[in-house]
């Protein structure tokens, strides 16, 4: 390797420790965020930690801005004991703030009070849930089929005159 490789390499080396560095730090700031401002909050360190099934010291670490010990699961745990269903929300700035919107809008319920609410969710797009696009497709054939089946079986039938209005 020639210096001026080295040199590249180094550089993009850097680039990365600081883009690791970074995201450990926005990690630690949005935990400690969540921690404090959720709506069945704050919570203590140690209550969070309690109740995402981890240590103290880990989730202090995961805090911290260095972000120390950090791993997947210990976001996942502290996303999943807070009913966060999106891990995303560590990571990525359009689903923290929507995130935080829900649960600023769930807070709004409870203080004013409101136990329960009943939502609908839309159809989902596309196919149904554990059907391929070749089993409506053989659906859709079996269907049309049945139908052409059913036209042909009413036209076999003799018809029936009808009585005739004007020979009264």
């Amino acid at each position: 390797m020639d210096h001026q490789e080295f040199a590249n390499s180094a550089d993009v080396s850097a680039g990365l420790d600081e883009t690791m560095q970074a995201t450990k730090t926005a990690i630690a700031r949005r935990l400690r965020y969540i921690r404090q401002q959720h709506p069945e909050g704050p919570f203590t360190m140690a209550g969070l930690a309690e109740r995402a099934g981890i240590s103290k010291r880990t989730l202090a670490s995961a805090e911290s801005v260095d972000g120390t010990n950090l791993t997947v699961e210990t976001l996942v745990k502290v996303a999943h004991s807070l009913g966060i269903s999106r891990v995303g929300y560590f990571l990525d700035d359009q689903v923290f703030d929507q995130v935080n919107s829900e649960l600023e809008w769930l807070k709004k319920m409870r203080s004013q009070r409101v136990e329960s609410v009943a939502l609908r969710q839309s159809a989902p797009v596309g196919p149904p849930a554990g059907s391929s696009l070749n089993e409506l497709s053989h659906l859709i054939t079996h269907l049309v089929s049945t139908a052409e089946a059913a036209r042909a079986t009413l036209e076999d039938l003799p018809r029936q005159d009808l009585p005739d209005d004007t020979q009264s």
